[in-house]
């Protein structure tokens, strides 16, 4: 039987997008209290269904795909930009394909200004309205208010008309950003997206003998599987070496070792693998937020998941893609490593940021171990014992040194030099993956 959250849930789903939500209509609706209605409008937010605004309420907004990630709401903008709505309320919902800014003449503005675009422009009224008119929202920047017609021609073809205290070059760098923000968030993949879902896998009841692991093992040719109580949360996990030596009548429940490690869907794939490795798991129990099995994540998942993603380009650059890009070998030595301090390397008093150092001593040490090992690595350890001050423009010189380098573990120090001078020094220990 489905719980209370989850059947709110499944009536915002069904909810038409643009509907308005309140905490108290939901309480009414379903029977519920307002402080499940609550917890549950604000789980429905997280998922994207729904989208909070002040002073316009809580809307139901078209849940985004991956692939459309790249698109913002016109809900997501009046939060991104700190805006109010002056009209078109009922067009929130609504995605824009691209935004025009109004620095330009009449005739020349409404050439780029198309059918779900968004304009965003001054204390301009013709060009606000003929926007409109032509199918576009309005973003008017500077806290200038408008005149009523406009308002009402907002309303009518429910195109959003927001204001905002900011100006024109900030409110497009903040939306930019926005977007571009996403296309990172594009590129992470969670454990919901390579999972097993709950009704392929196999699990034994606790209540369930070790004849019942014996029966399923020979079924599936598994040998480790999660254990469940009659509400379907995940209290232990069972294997080959736990049911070794006991008698078949033995139930499970006393042999499995209890409160196994476990995940939610929305965790990432880097600390699922990150995980695994640090403790030696093969296979993690997949929990929602109320512990119920959803389904597993095995090794061999994460594994060919990981390769998966290093076969496929990037589309946001992070500050690590920014440092890995940057990174070349020295032609005498392909186990020294040279960069050049980019702006986007330093902090705000321009000199190498602290986080861009760990950065360049994490990727020396995964390239040297690459091309020593032909392992990848999870850092466990990281100590940055050395660091003076780096200016931006200077050309660093990096060299790990292998102290130590077994099957499965490695200790590297790392030197970082500029002008021969040393500048800092690292020691990291980390865990090995055999590509």
């Amino acid at each position: 039987m489905k719980t209370k959250h989850e059947q709110i849930i499944e009536h915002i789903i069904s909810l038409q997008v643009g509907n308005k939500i309140s905490v108290r209509q939901i309480a009414k609706d379903l029977n519920v209290s307002d402080g499940t209605a609550y917890r549950a409008i604000k789980e429905a937010e997280n998922q994207g269904l729904v989208s909070t605004i002040e002073r316009v309420g809580t809307i139901r907004i078209e849940r985004k795909e991956k692939e459309n990630f790249e698109r913002l709401t016109f809900a997501e903008v009046i939060n991104i930009v700190d805006g109010q709505v002056l009209g078109g309320g009922d067009g929130l919902h609504k995605t824009l394909n691209k935004f025009v800014i109004g620095a330009m003449k009449l005739d020349a503005m409404m050439r780029y200004t198309a059918a779900d675009s968004l304009l965003i422009v001054g204390n301009r009224m013709k060009a606000q309205e003929l926007a409109l008119s032509a199918g576009a929202a309005v973003l008017i920047t500077g806290g200038f208010d408008t005149e009523e017609h406009i308002k009402r021609l907002a309303d009518e073809k429910q195109l959003p008309l927001i204001s905002t205290s900011y100006d024109t070059f900030t409110v497009a760098t903040m939306i930019n950003r926005a977007i571009y923000d996403q296309l990172i968030k594009k590129e992470i993949i969670f454990v919901e997206d390579i999972a097993t879902s709950f009704q392929k896998v196999y699990y034994l009841d606790a209540k369930n003998t070790i004849a019942d692991w014996y029966r399923l093992n020979e079924q599936s040719k598994h040998s480790r599987f999660p254990v469940v109580d009659k509400k379907r949360q995940v209290i232990g996990m069972v294997t080959s070496k736990d049911v070794i030596g006991q008698e078949d009548h033995v139930f499970i429940e006393k042999v499995m070792t209890k409160n196994p490690l476990v995940v939610q869907g929305k965790t990432s794939l880097a600390y699922v693998a990150h995980m695994m490795v640090w403790e030696g798991i093969e296979l993690v129990p997949i929990v929602d937020q109320s512990y119920q099995f959803q389904g597993i994540v095995s090794r061999q998942d994460v594994l060919k998941a990981l390769q998966q993603i290093q076969r496929q380009p990037q589309v946001g650059e992070t500050i690590d893609d920014i440092v890995s890009s940057d990174i070349m070998t020295v032609e005498a030595d392909q186990t020294i490593f040279q960069t050049t301090v980019t702006p986007q390397m330093t902090n705000q008093l321009g000199t190498l940021s602290y986080g861009v150092f760990t950065a360049l001593i994490t990727e020396a040490s995964s390239r040297l171990l690459l091309h020593v090992k032909k392992s990848d690595l999870v850092v466990e350890n990281l100590t940055v014992y050395f660091i003076k001050p780096v200016q931006i423009d200077s050309r660093l010189i990096i060299k790990p040194h292998p102290l130590e380098i077994g099957r499965i573990y490695a200790k590297i120090d790392v030197e970082i030099f500029n002008d021969r001078k040393l500048v800092g020094k690292g020691l990291i220990m980390a865990q090995l993956i055999d590509r």
